[in-house]
């Protein structure tokens, strides 16, 4: 699957946050498990969350903190949806933490391939999944912890352009638990989730799952 890594005349970064937020103003975040500055904190609290991000931010002079691919996360403790069988807390997309009501954009053409509001705690809240076609390959692009706004007059089949804003980022009552960010995922194969699909893993689904749904980055680019 190097598909996305072999775009390499594609311009990068590619952003699918407000296009007034310049890529100056993006830092990296690490909410994994082995990051020692977050022993102290409960990360799966929203509030003490949100706290440590604006302290990244603040010391990095950035607007939007981003990353997570494969993490593996304390953040899932609150919510019995990820301990149910083997506990899931490798994250499958990346996460960009910044505040609610920021757009979203399409970073390709493509149209509405379904969407929903995933209200159990601990999940997407308002999702929208958008199919897309890029040198004859199909993909899906998939926006978590959406505002319910973003889901209103949206209609299947839909033309997403390029660059689009087509949704906004959710509060934390909206989105079930979390400090307000995008979670964004890569999917080859949806199966048959409609306006769902999981965006965490257990250890013994990892190697699927990261089949399924590439590094993000491949696509955006953030760091090269």
């Amino acid at each position: 699957m190097d598909f996305f890594s072999e775009m390499d005349n594609f311009p990068r970064p590619i952003p699918v946050l407000d296009r007034d937020i310049p890529i100056s103003k993006y830092c990296p975040l690490d909410l994994s498990i082995s990051n020692t500055e977050l022993n102290s904190i409960n990360i799966s609290n929203p509030e003490e969350c949100q706290k440590y991000i604006d302290d990244v931010l603040f010391r990095n002079n950035a607007k939007v903190a981003y990353g997570g691919y494969l993490e593996k996360r304390g953040l899932y403790g609150r919510s019995k949806r990820f301990h149910k069988g083997e506990l899931r807390n490798i994250h499958l997309g990346i996460d960009f933490w910044c505040d609610a009501g920021t757009q979203v954009l399409a970073p390709f053409d493509g149209v509405v391939h379904s969407f929903n509001n995933n209200s159990d705690f601990g999940n997407y809240g308002p999702t929208i999944i958008l199919k897309h076609k890029l040198r004859g390959t199909y993909f899906h692009t998939l926006y978590g912890h959406l505002s319910l706004d973003s889901l209103n007059q949206l209609k299947e089949g839909e033309l997403i352009s390029k660059g689009t804003s087509f949704a906004f980022l959710g509060t934390t009552d909206i989105n079930v638990g979390y400090a307000p960010h995008l979670h964004f995922q890569l999917i080859w194969d949806l199966g048959n989730f409609y306006g769902d699909y999981p965006g965490v893993s257990s250890t013994k689904d990892l190697e699927f799952y990261k089949k399924n749904c590439p590094d993000p980055n491949l696509l955006l680019g953030f760091g090269r």
